[in-house]
């Protein structure tokens, strides 16, 4: 068996845009930055943050790919949305609140898949104005959620495997 790679569709920009609003655990966010490097997406980091993602922060957590990693740090989620030129229709938005899954999304080259802090995940109000845009990964044991990293990387492999960006080469 190979190991298949993640093939380039030709379009411009980023297969995907992850943004994090406003992560606490740098050990998730270092995580979720190593998935993007991996396939190609634009990692978003709304503040504020829960830790540093300064040079010396970075080099002492041991992210040693951190300056492989296609990054973007934003004031608020406004200024987020404001630098991803993208129709607001393909702005995912992930919460144990939804009541749609991930999977029943079409997700196409450059959407964007939000993920909110651990702690708390994304505002109501955020999800209530982005009904239709909200969706959930399904949970059949007695937890409350996934960690954070291991939501993102299920949903960015989702959106990849319906983009069709597997390569056997």
């Amino acid at each position: 068996m190979t190991s298949g790679s993640v093939a380039s569709s030709g379009a411009d920009g980023p297969p995907l845009h992850v943004v994090l609003v406003e992560p606490l655990i740098p050990q998730n966010t270092g995580t979720v930055g190593r998935l993007c490097v991996a396939t190609g997406a634009r990692l978003h980091l709304v503040e504020p943050l829960g830790f540093d993602i300064d040079e010396k922060a970075v080099r002492r957590a041991g992210l040693d790919y951190w300056k492989n990693v296609d990054l973007h740090v934003h004031p608020s989620w406004e200024a987020c949305c404001a630098s991803i030129d993208v129709p607001v229709e393909r702005f995912y938005l992930f919460s144990t609140h939804a009541t749609r899954t991930y999977d029943d999304a079409s997700y196409g080259h450059g959407d964007v898949v939000v993920f909110g802090k651990e702690t708390a995940g994304l505002g109501r109000a955020l999800l209530d104005e982005n009904d239709d845009q909200a969706r959930t990964i399904p949970l059949f044991g007695p937890v409350r959620s996934l960690n954070l990293s291991t939501t993102v990387g299920i949903v960015v492999y989702e959106a990849l495997r319906q983009m069709k960006m597997w390569s056997d080469e």
